[in-house]
């Protein structure tokens, strides 16, 4: 990878020859794993400014229509999160001379409070290219990270690195994009509805969705246009057009009694065996994929295929020495007379992905000037820790990537396209939809990761009977299981909600993922615990998740801080408030400074008397309050009822939907000692 200093530059096509599409990344680790910061993109003429105020684009406009530019969010990585923008370098426009690529941090953070801070490179085929780590960001809450720009017919990177006090509205306007400080009145009226169809209607989902959008101003409105008169609808791609959502709530049936089943476009009922289902679930995907534009490029876009005309195939036949190979599907994508070509293998019910089937696929793929395999399968792919391993002959001129997609990623995606962001037309909203209901059906086998492995019983044996020794590969393979649970708990939080449900990771700057889940391992042979952090979009802290393997039971709680002001009589009153419809066994516990603990009860015992939730020492500072619930967790290592991963995934959703859904959104951050003052 090359590495470069800040000033560098260097051209993408002496690095790789496969750099008509890039995937640009930027990320940063949190010691407290709470900090974020939202990226951005700027499309700049010849004479340094936007062409107009849709060459912007950030959370709120997050799509190019001409897809050069598609925000592709965040993506867990081994020492935190990823936030990954993809680059369609032929499609982007002649008149543009150069991308900006840019974060910002909001409600007076900043990125001196980051560690690793850092944007990397990627070609078409996945492999990374460059990396720049920015080691002077001190007070600023805005950074350009770097900039792609054009140099005699091909594009170049340069490192930059330059930090703006002012943040992303002090960015973008020197860029050229019109501000204007009243976010709420700058949306309109257009935006105000297609934002009331996109966000949750539960009160506190829809007050941090308010918060997050507000967050940066709107651009103004165009010149000359009268606030009380007729308005255009803006261009922007999330609010020139209202789009279909489906509604939460279905209509009643008019079927005669319960045995009365719907007509479903993709029936499951004749899937007899695990070849018949994975024939069923690849032509079920792929053809909703060919059809629905957004989601299919949504889904393709993230393995650096262009923005094109998307045709996908089954039954495919390909020449492989004297046996010809049936990759499950293909997908083809052309754009400028171009062709982007994957084989996809594909696996349902738990099968396991065969290392030797995907090798004779990326050595076709070689062959034949495919630029990727992509796998499909329940199981949840790890950084640094492949589902397959192949052999990648360097003496190939011709690089093929090696992607992987779980059936819980491609059944978020959907969730989030149909219940949140929309879709252009009902057509596509439906097909969405009968998608939606195969893959959750329980014959259909694409129900995401639903094993904990052959190391789980021993493992937990071994806690029991205090036998299991640091070191002990079993070990290492159950943090394994538990890490792709958590990632697949929060596709499904994230689904739900309709908002951004991390891993949060407190790993030191170049921790390394193998080292990290080794020492996990070994804690774990300590004292028998399985630990998570989730952050949850607008929630008023990390969710955290801890499985007991000694005492057999799951607590999830939060921390909330305390506020800035008022009594502490007052805020226990009003966490009580605040919590009348949550469970009656939910655990408060008061947090003080400089102590272990301090007072703690139920929710049933507190609520007749919210001040034995403060110190008997006045004089003790109280920092803030823990919620926690307790429940029971599954034994077996599957999906079952009383298996473990069902009873994570409840405990978790009961939680927030209880719990957390109920509180505040979160709070300004308190600005950090190093900022100035001045």
């Amino acid at each position: 990878m090359h590495e470069m200093v800040k000033g560098s530059n260097v051209s993408l096509a002496a690095l790789s020859e496969n750099v008509g599409s890039v995937i640009v990344g930027l990320g940063w680790v949190s010691p407290s794993g709470e900090g974020d910061a939202d990226v951005s993109v700027l499309l700049l003429d010849t004479n340094g400014k936007v062409r107009n105020d849709t060459d912007f684009y950030f959370y709120n406009n997050p799509v190019a229509a001409d897809g050069s530019v598609q925000l592709l969010g965040k993506t867990p990585t081994a020492d935190g999160n990823e936030d990954r923008i993809g680059f369609d370098l032929t499609a982007v426009p002649a008149d543009v001379d150069r991308i900006v690529v840019a974060a910002s941090r909001y409600e007076g953070a900043r990125f001196g409070e980051l560690e690793d801070v850092r944007v990397t490179l990627a070609d078409g085929a996945g492999e990374h290219l460059l990396r720049f780590t920015i080691d002077d960001a001190d007070s600023v809450s805005a950074i350009i990270f770097g900039e792609l720009y054009r140099r005699a017919d091909e594009w170049k990177f340069r490192a930059v690195g330059q930090g703006y006090e002012a943040g992303l509205a002090g960015l973008a306007t020197d860029f050229g994009v019109d501000i204007d400080d009243d976010a709420g009145e700058a949306e309109g009226p257009e935006s105000g509805e297609h934002l009331e169809t996109a966000v949750p209607t539960a009160p506190a989902e829809a007050l941090a969705q308010t918060t997050a959008l507000e967050a940066i101003p709107a651009p103004r409105r165009p010149s000359g246009e009268s606030a009380a008169g007729p308005r255009k609808p803006a261009p922007r791609p999330r609010t020139a057009k209202k789009k279909v959502t489906l509604p939460r709530e279905t209509r009643k049936s008019l079927a005669e009694n319960e045995s009365w089943k719907e007509a479903r476009l993709f029936p499951v009922s004749v899937l007899k065996s695990d070849r018949d289902r994975e024939m069923r679930a690849t032509s079920v995907l792929l053809s909703v994929m060919a059809q629905v534009p957004e989601f299919g490029r949504r889904l393709t876009a993230a393995f650096g295929a262009p923005a094109g005309r998307m045709e996908t195939f089954t039954e495919v036949s390909l020449p492989h020495g004297d046996t010809p190979r049936r990759p499950d599907g293909v997908i083809r994508v052309e754009r400028a007379g171009k062709l982007w070509t994957a084989l996809i293998e594909t696996k349902t019910n738990g099968n396991s992905l065969r290392a030797e089937q995907v090798q004779a696929y990326m050595d076709i793929a070689a062959r034949r000037g495919y630029e990727a395999v992509i796998t499909l399968s329940n199981d949840v792919a790890l950084e640094g820790s492949p589902l397959v391993d192949v052999k990648i002959d360097g003496r190939r001129k011709h690089k093929v990537a090696l992607w992987h997609l779980s059936w819980a990623e491609v059944a978020h995606q959907a969730q989030m396209l149909i219940r949140h962001e929309g879709v252009g037309n009902a057509a596509h909203a439906w097909l969405l939809q009968e998608l939606l209901q195969y893959l959750q059906h329980e014959n259909s086998g694409c129900h995401g990761f639903q094993n904990m492995g052959s190391a789980w019983v021993p493992v937990r044996n071994g806690i029991d009977d205090e036998t299991l020794c640091q070191g002990d590969a079993r070990a290492l393979e159950v943090v394994e299981s538990w890490e792709r649970l958590i990632r697949q708990v929060c596709l499904g939080l994230g689904g739900e909600l309709g908002q951004k449900v991390l891993p949060a990771q407190r790993a030191k700057r170049g921790a390394d993922p193998g080292a990290r889940r080794a020492r996990l391992a070994d804690q774990l042979c300590v004292d028998g615990r399985l630990q998570a952090e989730l952050r949850v979009e607008g929630a008023p802290g990390l969710l955290s998740v801890t499985a007991d393997l000694r005492t057999g039971r799951l607590r999830t709680s939060v921390e909330i801080p305390a506020p800035d002001q008022g009594y502490p009589l007052t805020w226990a009153k009003r966490l009580i408030r605040r919590l009348d419809e949550a469970p009656a066994d939910l655990h408060v516990e008061t947090l003080v400074e400089g102590e272990a603990g301090g007072p703690r009860g139920t929710l049933e015992r507190l609520r007749p008397e919210p001040a034995d939730m403060l110190p008997k020492n006045t004089a003790t500072r109280i920092t803030g309050f823990r919620l926690s619930l307790l429940k029971s967790m599954g034994s077996g290592r599957g999906n079952a009822e009383t298996g473990f991963i069902r009873s994570v995934d409840d405990a978790v959703q009961r939680f927030y939907t209880t719990v957390v859904v109920h509180l505040d959104a979160a709070t300004p951050r308190r600005a950090s000692s190093k900022e100035p003052t001045g």
